[in-house]
């Protein structure tokens, strides 16, 4: 099961250790900078929709972010 406290902790250590501003990310999304600063507090996760804009901005897996392994084995 996937937890959530778990995807957040992941996207935030993303977005801190990008070197992007809050406001610069912000920008790239066309968000608002409050909402990145909301993403790296843990008070909300983005849309899945940002979280793919996430991904490609920062070259994130997604896969990782979200926790996701393959377990088909």
């Amino acid at each position: 099961m996937v937890a959530i406290e778990e995807i957040k902790k992941r996207l935030q250590e993303a977005i801190k250790n990008s070197g992007m501003t809050q406001t610069q990310i912000a920008s790239h999304l066309n968000i608002y900078q409050s909402a990145v600063q909301q993403y790296l507090s843990g008070k909300t996760l983005p849309t899945l929709d940002k979280l793919a804009e996430i991904c490609i901005l920062l070259d994130l897996d997604a896969n990782e972010i979200l926790c996701i392994t393959d377990n088909r084995r």
